[in-house]
């Protein structure tokens, strides 16, 4: 029986908005002259936010101008406000951008956040299933906008497991793959398809993690030719 799943919620660390960015900066951060306003949003979950940073980007008239993952998690920061990203929006004008903020937090106040199994201390992984990418994961992963994407990371391991099982299970095209160690250490892609094809892919991917938690050294086994 496939062991129920346990939210890990993300956490805003920080949010602080910029009503208009001095010049040089603006252009440090990669700000259009269109760009007047931007927010800086810190949180301890790197996937999820990238994923509200795209959510507010279908909300409001705002663009995800810089985005990077810290190294070695948010267990690991340079101080308590850190987290493991820091994601900026930037709009023309305030309103926009703080219409994108509303939006990028209710969305990490939902349906997006890494999971566990429960019963278990671990690992943390990121089964996500986005119906329909808004302006800033449809460029990354090359698809249209609004097309769906199954959002998938886990630790190395059971990354690579869970793709290949995903691969199989649906008709879904791996569009990007983050191969390990990525800043944080783990592992994943970015697969498309039909939204039904996304889900069972994301289904199999949850499955084949949980399969790896379950039996971590299953792969070892005696070759024929050492048997007598």
């Amino acid at each position: 029986m496939a062991r129920a799943l346990k939210a890990v919620k993300p956490k805003l660390l920080s949010v602080r908005q910029l009503e208009r960015v001095e010049p040089a900066l603006a252009a440090a951060l990669g700000l259009s002259p269109a760009h007047v306003s931007c927010a800086l949003v810190t949180c301890d979950q790197d996937d999820a936010l990238y994923v509200a940073l795209d959510h507010a980007t279908k909300h409001a008239e705002v663009d995800v101008v810089y985005a990077k993952s810290f190294y070695a998690g948010s267990a690991h920061a340079s101080g308590p406000l850190s987290g493991e990203v820091l994601g900026v929006l930037a709009g023309a004008n305030p309103a926009e951008v703080s219409e994108g903020l509303w939006a990028l937090r209710e969305v990490l106040n939902g349906s997006c956040h890494f999971v566990c199994f429960e019963g278990t201390e671990g690992p943390a992984f990121f089964p996500h299933v986005i119906a329909e990418t808004g302006r800033y994961l449809s460029t990354l992963a090359g698809v249209p906008v609004g097309a769906p994407l199954a959002y998938l990371i886990a630790p190395p391991t059971e990354a690579l497991v869970g793709l290949d099982a995903a691969l199989k299970a649906a008709d879904v095209t791996l569009q990007k793959f983050f191969g390990p160690p990525t800043e944080t250490n783990f592992a994943g892609g970015y697969l498309t398809g039909a939204l039904a094809d996304v889900e069972a892919a994301a289904q199999a991917f949850t499955e084949a993690v949980e399969a790896v938690v379950t039996a971590p050294l299953a792969g070892l086994t005696r070759p024929e030719r050492e048997r007598r």
